[in-house]
């Protein structure tokens, strides 16, 4: 069903970002990954062995005239993109807001809310263009339920999943499947990668996570079904329904779980 169609997939050097891009490959599709690192890139490279059916692009999400660029060359190589998949993000160090210096705050909203803006923008035209399309941006489950320690974090993803939400009601009726994914905790190196220290081994933590490979295919599967929506490993289906359920017991309950994450 995904044979031939050319994707763009974000983050695509690490975790989530890299499996769907390997993924995707598999399903037969072709990809264009971006990424701020030129090495995770090569290293998806390598691990793709598809040749020119990937391409690698180095970009800074945060950055729109490096998203426009990026743009550009992508159509250049593919002449046209079927599917856009904003998975790259980042976290920001696990402490209060009252601790929390501004630059940082303003690198997480820069990334995650408006590289994905930035994103949307750059290769809305193109979709819109093909016979069916597909736009998946990624929120997180930090994004309907706070999570200590990371709210402007959590912030930024509450924004991609109104941006997203009201981009499906601005697309009804066009050839573009307007999809909103929240992971729930993936075992991924988004703390490093975040230049977050946080000693935490996720085999050994407590906090269970879903794993990389699993999330993509999660992703990849609810891409090609009807419901705007894709919850990504049971916490975040389990804390979707409690929320709405109880919204300040689902809130308290969260914040006693994870209470030792916090600085």
């Amino acid at each position: 069903m995904l044979n031939d169609l050319i994707f763009v997939v974000t983050g695509g050097g690490n975790g989530i970002g890299r499996e769907v891009v390997l993924q995707l490959l598999e399903a037969g599709a072709k990809v264009a990954a971006l990424d701020i690192s030129e090495a995770h890139l090569a290293e998806t490279a390598k691990l793709a062995n598809k040749g020119d059916a990937l391409k690698t692009y180095v970009c800074d999400i945060s950055k729109q005239g490096q998203v426009n660029e990026v743009r550009d060359a992508v159509l250049a190589d593919f002449t046209h993109v079927d599917g856009l998949l904003n998975v790259a993000g980042i976290i920001q160090p696990f402490i209060k807001v009252i601790d929390l210096d501004l630059p940082t705050m303003e690198r997480v909203m820069n990334v995650n809310f408006y590289g994905t803006i930035y994103l949307n923008q750059a290769f809305l035209p193109t979709l819109l263009t093909r016979e069916k399309a597909y736009l998946v941006n990624v929120s997180s489950m930090g994004g309907f339920i706070p999570v200590p320690g990371q709210a402007v974090y959590g912030a930024s993803k509450a924004a991609v999943k109104l941006l997203t939400e009201a981009l499906y009601t601005e697309l009804r009726g066009t050839n573009i499947q307007v999809k909103l994914v929240f992971p729930g905790a993936i075992n991924t190196n988004i703390t490093k990668n975040s230049n977050v220290d946080l000693e935490m081994d996720a085999s050994s933590s407590k906090h269970k996570m879903t794993s990389a490979p699993d999330a993509a295919k999660m992703i990849i599967k609810g891409m090609q079904k009807k419901k705007l929506h894709i919850y990504v490993g049971k916490d975040a289906k389990m804390l979707n329904k409690l929320n709405r359920l109880m919204p300040q017991k689902s809130t308290d309950l969260i914040a006693k779980k994870m209470a030792d994450l916090v600085e």
